[in-house]
């Protein structure tokens, strides 16, 4: 008897220990980085440790999400518990956007009076931030190719990283020339600077949870291969849809032709798909020619 694969757990789950490590030192610089804003009534500074504390939640949500995610599938989930990921990946979203909002409405109102600020603490602490974010990208940049929650986890880090170079860039603007309106205009920028990638983010958590076909396969080929397959008539109500980022499944009608055995069949179908597409859980029914006409199609 041929073993029976099953799947293991979702790729996230293979890196949740180097992401705990960035959550804490992330998680520690932030705590750093709202007493540095405090201290020295900085804008610029309060808008990174604001997007400090969404990424740390973000990377919280993720890890718990893997947790959860590796419980086995059972009677009431019986697709397994992945999209748990998805939903901290959304959560993550909105907060993120929430933030970026904020950021440009305090930055709209210190424009309009801008305070002195502090600059030379602002610089150190900015400094020392973005030593932690580079640490935090060498950590989580191979991790990030298989997954939307690592992916959503190390772009968090990336532009936190491109925040602090901009609030050392008011820093120097400020301690050199004393010209406060840098603080302002930089958090704004911070502030532009999370809606993109964020907003790319959540159209990809919410295709998945939407059940839409994932990017990385192609289902007009997909079926081109399906219905080259020797002993195939037909193919009809084909789906493909992600579990979670990675985990690909499918499922498709097959008419077969009347000599041809299923067992050989069902063996060529399933070999098609997963060598040649990034999909790992298939699902074919198997018809005779005419049995179509009795389904409800989808």
């Amino acid at each position: 008897m041929e073993e029976i694969k099953t799947q293991t757990g979702s790729p996230a789950s293979r890196h949740k220990k180097n992401l705990l490590f960035v959550l804490v030192l992330s998680g520690t610089y932030m705590i750093a980085e709202v007493i540095g804003g405090l201290v020295t009534q900085s804008l610029a500074l309060m808008a990174d440790a604001a997007h400090m504390l969404t990424d740390v939640v973000g990377l919280f949500l993720a890890f718990i999400a893997i947790k959860i995610g590796e419980r086995k599938a059972d009677a009431s989930k019986t697709f397994g518990y992945y999209r748990t990921e998805i939903l901290a990946a959304v959560i993550n979203a909105v907060i993120l956007l929430a933030i970026s909002l904020y950021v440009l409405y305090e930055a709209y109102q210190r424009f309009q009076n801008p305070p002195a600020v502090q600059s030379k603490t602002m610089l150190i602490v900015a400094g020392i931030g973005l030593v932690v974010n580079i640490i935090g990208m060498m950590i989580l940049r191979k991790d990030s190719e298989g997954s939307l929650n690592m992916k959503g986890a190390y772009f968090e880090v990336l532009s936190d990283m491109l925040t602090s170079i901009g609030v050392m860039i008011a820093g120097v603007i400020m301690l050199t020339t004393g010209w406060y309106y840098a603080d302002p205009i930089i958090s704004a920028l911070i502030g532009l600077l999370i809606f993109p990638r964020t907003w790319r983010l959540l159209k990809e958590a919410v295709n998945v949870l939407l059940e839409g076909t994932p990017k990385d396969v192609d289902i007009h080929k997909l079926r081109q291969s399906l219905e080259e397959v020797p002993g195939v008539k037909d193919v009809h109500d084909l789906h493909v849809w992600s579990l979670t980022s990675s985990v690909n499944a499918m499922s498709a009608h097959i008419v077969r032709d009347n000599g041809m055995a299923q067992n050989p069949l069902l063996k060529t179908l399933t070999e098609v798909t997963t060598a040649n597409f990034k999909i790992s859980h298939t699902t074919f029914q198997i018809e005779e020619e005419g049995y179509e006409e009795q389904e409800m199609h989808l």
